[in-house]
């Protein structure tokens, strides 16, 4: 039981480790946030699935070190995310600006489902418009049909 508190006790303290190396760290806190921000905006191709804030990977501490060069040579946010995409192509960001190179990317899951909601609408309606023809029944089957209700009586 002892042992189990004091696992439970340091699986408390134990918190999600960044990648972030100390040599990387800025002196100035406001510049280092601005790094960590736009560190958590943008994709490590290594990993694919992590922003380079996260990764351990070679590159993206080499994309890190990057980002911290272009703040401080005095880059606004946008200029240092413009600088990445030009270099790395719009893979690099972890969320793809809409653009006209990627704009069938964001519009065909919207295009598909009213499509489909249109073939789906379309195809109800067809169904519920065919009328079924009665066809009146012929001698053979009034005669079953007339033992079957007189065998019942």
């Amino acid at each position: 039981m002892r042992k189990l508190l004091i696992f439970l006790m340091l699986g408390l303290l134990i918190t999600p480790a960044l990648a972030v190396e100390p040599d990387e760290v800025l002196d100035d806190p406001v510049m280092e946030a601005r790094a960590r921000d736009l560190s958590a905006e943008l994709r490590c191709m290594v990993c694919q699935n992590q922003s380079i804030d996260e990764s351990n990977a070679p590159l993206a501490r080499d994309l890190r070190l990057l980002v911290r060069e272009r703040i401080v040579a005095g880059d606004s946010n946008e200029d240092v995310l413009t600088f990445l995409v030009a270099r790395y192509g719009e893979f690099v960001l972890l969320k793809p600006r809409f653009n006209m190179a990627n704009a069938i990317l964001w519009i065909a899951p919207l295009a598909l489902l009213i499509l489909a909601a249109g073939i789906a609408f379309a195809s109800f309606r067809t169904r519920r418009n065919q009328n079924i023809e009665e066809q009146p029944l012929s001698d053979a089957e009034h005669e079953t049909l007339k033992k079957i209700l007189s065998a019942d009586s």
